[in-house]
């Protein structure tokens, strides 16, 4: 584990924790294996984890649950991955700062505050040390509600959980100084790739559950809220409104399942009713997606400042054909209702739809 050291440390306080033990590549994310069905527990897909880590998924459940509504088990896992690679005895290198250890590689002053000194043996085992890995959990993830709870409340662009990774690896001191996550320039892109990495497999262990964590306040975050309580509804090209799903229709190019009409017989949202209904308690956005996007283009929105609530769309040639939008759901992911014979679900942005045909984001409302 590496501290962010020289004349970058010196501008502001020790960092909460420093970078991970296991830092890996900018083009390195996580992905789980698929073997073991270890299945879900509340807000995590263990299944999706890394073998090595799925015995410690009911701790980082029961971590996140410390902070309901800020925190996702599945945010402190993926950050447990990139601190330690789960490994119980990690012990990073010495720095000027102390050397980390542990599953959540804490220095002896923070674990001072945050683990012994203030909080009892949480697993009843007799240790309460950095290296025992269950108080180790429960102590990240106090430490990250605190960042969150500051987060929510400091003003910043981006997202509470993203801006509160980036204080628990560089210190919250460089997050003032930038109003943001530190840029790719900072501390060679230690923290930036600390942040990407961990948000993008924390996107791919998320179970449903876990839509509604860490979004804050606000009418985009409610949007996501009313929207996420759709998730498993099937797509219905046609189907949906403001009060809920419906059925839905074939216009001879849409609504077809092997060679057969379901939409009219399937009650669901497509990708636009979706969108609609979830924001409809505070903003009426007109019915299909090029509309959406013409209702709302005022407030375009660059993909790095994306909050919860915002509407992300896909076309082959512009504006006027926009063939899809989904709602920005937080944590890299999004919120959609993609095609016929799907439902409702989250996704990673990156896997929602072809890469090359998103063209941009809004933001609905004032």
């Amino acid at each position: 584990m590496k501290a962010i050291t020289g004349a970058v440390a010196a501008v502001v306080a020790l960092p909460v924790a420093i970078i991970g033990l296991v830092l890996m590549s900018a083009g390195a994310d996580a992905t789980g294996d698929e073997a073991g069905g270890a299945g879900m527990i509340d807000g995590l897909n263990v299944s999706a984890m890394p073998p090595e880590g799925r015995k410690w998924a009911p701790w980082y459940q029961k971590s996140a649950a410390q902070c309901p509504g800020r925190l996702s088990p599945a945010v402190l896992a993926a950050q447990g991955y990139q601190e330690s690679g789960f490994r119980p005895d990690a012990v990073g290198p010495p720095t000027d700062y102390g050397t980390a250890k542990g599953i959540s590689q804490f220095i002896d002053s923070t674990w001072e505050t945050q683990g012994k000194g203030r909080y009892e043996d949480m697993d009843r085992d007799g240790d309460n040390t950095a290296f025992d890995p269950e108080d180790a959990i429960m102590a990240q993830g106090r430490y990250m509600c605190a960042m969150v709870k500051r987060a929510e409340t400091s003003g910043y662009k981006d997202t509470p959980i993203r801006l509160s990774l980036a204080g628990y690896n560089a210190g919250w001191g460089w997050v003032d100084y930038y109003k943001a996550v530190p840029p790719e320039r900072f501390a060679k892109g230690q923290t930036y790739h600390y942040v990407r990495i961990i948000t993008a497999n924390a996107a791919k262990w998320a179970s449903a559950v876990s839509s509604i964590s860490g979004l804050g306040t606000g009418s985009g975050a409610d949007a996501v809220r009313r929207g996420a309580k759709q998730i498993g509804i099937p797509y219905s090209w046609g189907g949906g409104n403001p009060g809920g799903p419906s059925n839905g229709f074939c216009d001879g190019r849409n609504g077809y399942l092997n060679g057969r009409c379901v939409a009219a017989t399937t009650a669901g949202f497509d990708c636009s009713s979706l969108t609609q209904y979830a924001w409809w308690s505070s903003v009426k956005l007109p019915r299909v997606a090029a509309a959406q996007y013409a209702a709302t283009a005022s407030r375009r929105i660059d993909r790095d400042d994306l909050k919860p609530g915002d509407l992300l769309f896909w076309s082959k040639s512009g504006p006027a054909a926009i063939y899809h939008v989904g709602i920005y759901a937080g944590e890299g992911r999004v919120l959609h209702a993609p095609r016929t014979g799907r439902k409702v679900e989250l996704q990673p942005i990156a896997e929602a739809m072809p890469s090359r045909d998103y063209i941009g984001a809004t933001r609905p409302g004032a």
